[in-house]
């Protein structure tokens, strides 16, 4: 561990920006630390794992300044899914912690998922920038939250709203109707569009 002198032309070949005290891949392991905990924790753990010290503030500026662009898929997407979640955020000591919404959804068999946080336009946009099948196949929970992102991907035309299996046996249960009826259920196909979903919660509780 040391200082390591370079010149102009080597920091251009190793895309080191001017004034940057990070090497390349440090600022890798920053930016994937700070992903999954928080800076002080990140600045802690860099700490363990390399023996340099990179302070929190320094873990923050890193990521605010990075231009995260999301991925563009070349082949047709034909399927994906849209969830969501809540993060809580630290506060100032005494203040009630704060719980900040972001979205995710990922390209069913393109190996790509697109996330935003307290922008669900961004990951709408990203969606329709894609080239989508003819029937664009939409996995989702029940919330309200989820759907109101599903009716923004494509045409009503061109979506096949899908209710994910835990939610759809989920709340079948909640209705109950008859036990016969519900444990025929998981017979049939997992794959049924919003409307048909519907008509069946209606027979089964007839």
């Amino acid at each position: 561990m040391g200082e390591l002198p370079i010149t102009t032309k080597q920091a251009q070949q190793l895309e080191v920006p001017s004034s940057n005290q990070l090497s390349p891949y440090l600022e890798i392991c920053c930016l994937r630390v700070s992903a999954n905990v928080s800076y002080e924790d990140a600045a802690a753990d860099i700490e363990y794992f390399t023996g340099v010290q990179v302070s929190r503030s320094s873990q923050q500026r890193l990521v605010h300044r990075q231009n995260f662009e999301l991925p563009i898929q070349e082949d047709t997407v034909e399927e994906l899914s849209v969830d969501g979640g809540n993060i809580r955020v630290r506060t100032t000591e005494g203040e009630i912690c704060a719980w900040l919404g972001y979205k995710a959804i990922s390209l069913h068999h393109n190996g790509m998922v697109g996330t935003s946080f307290q922008d669900n336009q961004v990951v709408i946009d990203w969606v329709n920038h894609q080239p989508l099948a003819s029937t664009v196949t939409c996995v989702g929970d029940g919330h309200d939250g989820i759907w109101n992102i599903v009716d923004q991907l494509a045409p009503d035309v061109q979506r096949r709203e899908i209710l994910d299996w835990f939610h759809l046996i989920e709340n079948l249960h909640k209705i109950g109707g008859s036990q016969k009826r519900l444990k025929l259920f998981p017979c049939l196909t997992m794959e049924r569009s919003s409307r048909r979903n519907q008509s069946l919660i209606y027979w089964l509780s007839g």
